[in-house]
């Protein structure tokens, strides 16, 4: 066979075993962004240039809260001791939001020396590689896993609770962990229920299941708003975007808003401000 016609063959060998090949591992680089999302299956950890949040003046019905989570944050970028935090309660009440605005503060008031950095809750088990990549790291790192909770036979809170205080390393000290969970021990009850009525020491089963809660130092509740917060959550947003309209029948209007979703909280008064705006033509950026 003539030597140019094995070119082609050997070309297509070559992309074949191109495409057989492992890709080449990314390296980390944690100077790239100031927020990031990991990636347990090639431990990658993606910059996310632009974080989806609601600027902290915006919450409401939520000061104390707030103001005890901030603290917490501003503390840990001092580098002065600082507690995991547990955000649990209500649905729609702002827990993710007001982690994400206590980061964009502090972040700010540090000069972007305080990063965020979202897993997944499917990913838990694969947090101590993750905190292998931060340990030696420079700068420091709050971990953030939104709607946190585990049913039964997931046993990944068992890996959680050795990372966050029991391991023989423990937590590295340019990280905290701050979770949300619409559940204040982080499974439910009828599986708590369930470990009492089938355990030889229904104290000692109950108790492993409930000590997952205690890794956290802080717990933070949030609760159903009331009609006069709800109104304010209004209020917060129509004058921030613009949102020229008497007020009296701004609240007639999403007060019906709520009725028809059978609830009031801070997600449902930002769906009622987006069908608004949209109404009126008014962007929300």
């Amino acid at each position: 066979m003539p030597e140019n016609e094995f070119e082609p063959l050997l070309r297509r060998i070559a992309d074949a075993l191109e495409r057989l090949a492992p890709q080449p591992r990314r390296e980390n680089r944690l100077d790239s962004a100031h927020a990031y999302v990991w990636h347990a299956e090639n431990d990658w950890l993606e910059p996310v240039p632009h974080v989806s949040r609601v600027d902290i003046d915006l919450l409401r019905g939520v000061d104390r809260q707030r103001d005890i989570l901030l603290e917490n944050t501003r503390r840990f970028a001092k580098g002065l001791p600082t507690n995991n935090a547990l955000l649990w309660g209500a649905r729609g009440m702002g827990k993710s939001s007001l982690v994400k605005a206590v980061h964009a503060k502090v972040d700010a008031e540090h000069n972007l020396s305080l990063s965020l950095i979202e897993i997944h809750r499917e990913d838990i088990q694969t947090l101590p590689r993750l905190l292998n990549q931060l340990r030696d790291a420079d700068g420091r790192f709050v971990i953030f896993c939104d709607d946190l909770s585990f049913d039964v036979h997931d046993a990944a809170y068992k890996s959680l609770k050795a990372v966050l205080e029991g391991g023989i390393e423990g937590r590295p000290s340019n990280v905290v962990f701050y979770a949300t969970s619409n559940r204040r021990h982080l499974m439910p009850r009828d599986m708590i229920e369930n470990e009492r009525s089938t355990a030889i020491s229904p104290a000692e089963a109950v108790e492993e299941k409930v000590s997952m809660s205690d890794r956290f130092g802080l717990w933070l509740g949030f609760h159903p708003c009331s009609q006069e917060v709800f109104f304010e959550m209004i209020d917060g947003y129509a004058a921030c975007y613009g949102l020229d309209m008497p007020a009296e029948q701004l609240h007639a209007r999403a007060n019906e808003w709520s009725v028809t979703r059978g609830a009031r909280s801070g997600r449902v008064a930002w769906q009622f401000i987006q069908d608004l705006a949209g109404e009126l033509g008014k962007p929300l950026d």
